[in-house]
């Protein structure tokens, strides 16, 4: 037995040998690089490009099989312009394993590679000819392949010094990826393998220069078919867009179970940081773990926190989530909150927004049924220097359909507020809305424009125009109600606005309120095809004197009445609106005065004048007035100017007519008037001749003492005048009467 045993491995022995040699006299004598121009000329009839062997071809069949293959090159079809290369390539083979179908690659090294992809303007590549090549007769595309099982690993992969350029010369956009880098380790069924890949990414538009690095663990299961990425390791370092300074890290752990669709993410971490512009920002994302098993994707614990440092101010952003349950279908996320915080030199603002979420990705119907929106504010330019609120409602969506509506109740902004909106077409929205707010101060959130003594007057601004462009698509109809508003100083309640606006026209009717103890109401147009406004309104029983305090500051008439405008007006300006005012105002007061003059008092010491007396101009003094019972005016407003002819003005002891102008374009008047006061218990009247003019903020009064001396005088002359007709009357009737009884004697 042993003597057959002994020959048995003799014969194997000398079979190893003779395999061995003739492996041996083969690698030794066959000079693959002999064989180049037939390649190459093959390569040329067969694809119409030049391949290029500058290197050495290099073999090794024992104990690997093996190839070397040096600087090679391919050309675009029909041109000598390079497609692609590369500078050394390097593979080879266990031997021995592939007698048992396990293939043991055992290195697979690739420097220089080189490849330019190109779209031309007709939309064709330059290597759809490579790309479109039929499959041989014998094995035709799509039939099934025999399946048998193979067994392999590869020691290791190395590639260094590639690169890849994309360029679309339809759109000028080009896409370089240089510099790449991959390593591994052994890589083979269920053995983990450590990777790591480097690369630098270029994009003309957008513009993009990134820097990127992967590192991590693979491990795979082919029998399982499952693959996993553990301690994933993401850098990537450059620019992007505006964006300069990027650095951006991703870490976590994949795994990925083909077989029964089980995917899943954990211990997901994200940090970026840069600036955008001259602005830094930072935000950091963690997942804990996210899962989609079957198409039913769970996830807990999501949390963002972002910051940039913008010229708005520092805002500060949180983001949290507590799960997330979703079937691909139907989601529903619980424990939603958003925080942000924005901090400026004079105030610092805090908003937070706390709701869940529910939706179905298929009918795209979406609601957020438990919203709740807090604000808390603190700033100089705040009434009281803080304002908070707190307002609960809703949001639901149906996208399909195009609508979207909200319903939120609460206090905001010293406000207690009610408000519904929805939106419908999206294309060309539909807004509707209601609002209903008790009370509100807008001239408290307005800036503060403090005075200082001596400071110098600020330069003239350019006028800006009104942009009404907004109206012209507007779709929108809805009502305000204001239980108490003071805006621009003007203090009212029951503010009603119900507006419509479409086609670039908006209505404001009713515009109604109660103000000055009195009420309001009438209408107001917008017309931004035209650039028109008009006003229709009605002014009942208010009482002057505060109205016009708030509105302009000044003192310029006390009574309580009614008043009249109906004015329209075009322009896209303040000062083109003023000078084109058209229509009419009226004015009906009763038991008041006028500020700013006595005309009583100019005439109680009448008798101290004297024939010098002429023209006199005074100033406005508004520790006097003149006191009235009646004040009625009808305006015609042209072109900016209102003409009155039929002012009557009446008193117990004077009464004043007049005509004249008030330019309401350019901030100025002239008006003449005449009062006429009772002197005497009998009748007797004085008329004295009163001027007013010059801008609104500094009007000269002009009496005229001559012309009331004279109406005076001839009041007197036409008494003697009177008296002596009464003498000389009474005298020849003494002498008639005197001759009559001499007559009859």
């Amino acid at each position: 037995m042993n003597k057959y045993l002994k020959y048995a491995l003799w014969v194997l022995g000398g079979f190893a040998l003779l395999v061995s040699g003739a492996l041996a006299y083969v690698v030794l004598t066959f000079d693959p690089n002999a064989y180049k121009p037939e390649i190459m000329q093959v390569v040329k009839e067969s694809t119409q490009r030049t391949l290029k062997l500058d290197g050495d071809v290099k073999l090794t069949l024992f104990p690997r099989i093996g190839a070397h293959l040096g600087a090679i090159s391919l050309s675009e079809f029909q041109s000598e312009q390079e497609f692609a290369s590369i500078k050394s390539a390097d593979i080879s083979l266990a031997l021995w394993p592939l007698l048992n179908k396990h293939v043991v690659i055992n290195q697979v090294a690739l420097s220089g590679v080189k490849l330019q992809v190109i779209k031309n303007k007709n939309g064709k590549l330059n290597l759809d000819d490579l790309m479109g090549q039929k499959p041989a007769s014998g094995s035709p595309a799509g039939a099934p392949q025999p399946k048998t099982p193979v067994n392999f690993e590869v020691a290791s992969v190395r590639i260094d010094n590639t690169e890849l350029i994309y360029r679309d010369e339809g759109t000028g956009g080009q896409y370089r990826i240089s510099d790449i880098s991959l390593a591994t380790g052994r890589i083979a069924n269920t053995v983990p393998s450590s990777i790591n890949v480097s690369a630098r990414i270029q994009l003309s538009e957008p513009k993009l220069d990134i820097g990127s690095r992967l590192k991590g663990i693979l491990l795979f299961d082919l029998e399982q078919n499952r693959y996993q990425l553990q301690g994933l390791d993401l850098q990537l370092n450059g620019s992007a867009v505006d964006i300069t300074s990027l650095a951006l890290k991703l870490n976590g752990d994949i795994d990925a179970q083909l077989a029964t669709r089980v995917f899943s993410v954990q211990k997901l971490a994200v940090t970026a940081s840069g600036n955008k512009g001259t602005e830094p920002f930072e935000a950091r994302m963690a997942l804990p773990e996210v899962s989609l098993r079957k198409e039913q994707i769970s996830g807990a614990g999501l949390t963002f926190n972002g910051k940039w440092n913008g010229e708005f101010g520092k805002l500060d952003a949180a983001l949290s989530l507590a799960s997330l349950e979703s079937d691909l279908q139907k989601f529903k996320l619980n424990g939603l909150s958003l925080k942000v915080g924005v901090k400026q030199p004079a105030q610092a603002y805090d908003l937070k927004i706390e709701t869940t979420a529910n939706g179905n990705l298929e009918t795209e119907q979406y609601n957020l049924p438990d919203m709740r929106i807090a604000l808390n504010a603190i700033g100089d330019q705040l009434p009281g220097n803080n304002a908070k609120g707190e307002l609960k409602g809703g949001v639901q969506a149906d996208l399909k359909r195009q609508s979207v509506q909200a319903n939120f109740a609460g206090k905001l902004l010293q406000s207690q507020i009610k408000a519904k909106a929805a939106v419908d077409n999206f294309k060309a929205p539909r807004i509707r809305y209601d609002l209903e707010i008790d009370q509100f101060d807008a001239d408290s959130f307005l800036p503060k424009d403090p005075v200082t003594a001596g400071q110098k007057p600020k330069p003239a601004v350019a006028e800006q125009q009104f942009d009404l462009s907004f109206l012209k698509s507007l779709n929108l109809e809805g009502s305000l109600r204001l239980g108490a508003l003071k805006a621009a100083n003007i203090k009212v309640g029951k503010l009603r606005m119900d507006i419509k606006a479409r086609d670039g026209v908006a209505n404001i009717a009713p515009f109604s309120a109660n103000l000055y103890r009195g009420s309001m109401a009438g209408k107001v147009v917008v017309d931004a095809n035209t650039s028109t406004f008009t006003v229709d309104e009605r002014l009942t029983g208010v009482d002057i004197a505060p109205l016009l305090k708030d509105v302009l500051d000044k003192e310029i008439a006390e009574g309580k009445g009614d008043v009249g405008i109906a004015l329209t007006a075009n322009g896209l300006t303040v000062s083109a609106i003023k000078q084109s005012l058209q229509g009419k105002v009226s004015v009906n007061l009763a038991a008041g005065a006028i500020k700013g003059i006595n005309l009583s008092k100019l005439i109680e010491g009448i008798q101290r004048l004297n024939k010098d007396s002429r023209l006199e101009t005074i100033g406005v003094n508004q520790n006097e007035k003149t006191a009235f019972s009646e004040f009625k005016a009808n305006f015609i407003v042209k072109n900016g100017v209102a003409h009155n002819d039929d002012l009557v003005v009446k008193s117990t002891v004077l009464r004043l007519t007049g005509s004249g102008d008030i330019d309401i374009g350019h901030d100025q008047m002239n008006y003449k008037a005449r009062a006429i006061f009772a002197k005497t218990e009998q009748g007797g009247t004085a008329t004295l001749p009163v001027n007013v003019s010059g801008p609104f903020d500094a009007l000269k009064i002009k009496v005229d003492y001559g012309a009331l001396l004279a109406d005076v005088a001839k009041q007197k002359l036409d008494e003697k005048k009177e008296v002596l007709k009464e003498n000389a009357k009474t005298k020849l009737q003494d002498e008639l009467k005197k001759g009559l009884k001499g007559l009859f004697k």
